[in-house]
């Protein structure tokens, strides 16, 4: 990367859709398996350098459609457009044989900065 990397936070919320399975055919497990083909997709990126990921639902029980958040991923990203890249997954990431992608799901919301650093004054 020739220029600082973006610091990205991407903050993840599981919604009531979820909370209904199983339905019309799809499983939590569905879910599951397309949630890690999902944070795979990420990670696998180029520009994305992955830093590390936090889930926090021991503490959040049931939907989150803003902070706080179910699960964070953090990462280092090249540009805006690899960002979009990212959260379209949910876009285009099948859940099971349905015809759903995660987005029906899980939402996420792409939080771009830089990282902290001491600055001289």
């Amino acid at each position: 990367m020739a220029h600082p990397p973006l610091r990205v936070l991407f903050c993840i919320g599981i919604n009531q859709n979820f909370f209904d399975l199983p339905r019309d055919g799809v499983t939590a497990g569905d879910v599951w398996s397309a949630f890690v083909e999902m944070m795979d997709g990420i990670k696998a990126l180029p520009g994305v350098d992955f830093i590390g990921d936090i889930d926090d639902d021991s503490h959040l029980v049931g939907p989150s459609d803003s902070w706080p958040w179910t699960c964070y991923l953090l990462a280092d990203v090249d540009t805006q457009e690899t960002v979009k890249a990212a959260c379209n997954l949910f876009r285009t990431v099948q859940v099971g044989q349905s015809d759903w992608k995660l987005w029906k799901y899980a939402k996420i919301e792409a939080r771009i900065g830089r990282a902290l650093t001491p600055r001289e004054y």
